[in-house]
């Protein structure tokens, strides 16, 4: 394959090769979220820790958690099903998702909220994972490539942009 300009010269640089397709990026976003919202939840848990004492810590960590549990599910989920179907990824992002909100849910309507938990560190540390993880997920998303369309290989004899092939 070689480059072209637009008016069917060659373009400098020589042959461009195809690209091919890449590899599955829900494991490399999923890393990245964590190491972000588990950076944040850290040092809000430290914060905790001094201000509300270990229930207060305990709290932060258990909010951190949740929120990253519940995230990491749908990026496991894409990784394992795109691996194999990846235009079936999106159907089973969103499968997941109804599966694990009504799961959390159920799970938080049926064992209630303990004694000890501290509300307010909870919510910040939740808050602050959704937040931080959806800011590294965004963009390590956009730092993936995805392959558009394939252009069909040129038959003998042809140039891709519809010359006839004998230099004219």
């Amino acid at each position: 394959m070689r480059a072209t300009r637009h008016d069917g010269t060659p373009a400098a640089g020589g042959a461009i090769g195809a690209s091919g397709p890449t590899r599955s990026p829900w494991l490399k976003i999923l890393r990245a979220s964590l190491t972000a919202s588990g950076t944040a939840a850290a040092l809000i848990i430290v914060a905790a820790a001094i201000l509300a004492g270990p229930a207060g810590a305990v709290s932060a960590l258990l909010g951190a958690v949740l929120v990253m549990l519940f995230f990491a599910i749908s990026l496991l989920v894409g990784h394992f099903v795109g691996r194999t179907n990846p235009s079936g990824a999106i159907g089973a992002f969103i499968a997941t998702y109804i599966i694990k909100v009504v799961g959390f849910g159920a799970a938080l309507f049926l064992i209630g909220t303990p004694d000890w938990l501290e509300r307010t560190w909870f919510f910040i540390a939740a808050v602050a994972a959704v937040v931080v993880w959806q800011a590294a997920e965004v963009f390590a998303f956009s730092r993936t490539r995805h392959q558009l369309y394939a252009d069909p290989e040129p038959e003998d004899g042809q140039q891709r942009n519809g010359g006839s092939g004998d230099g004219s």
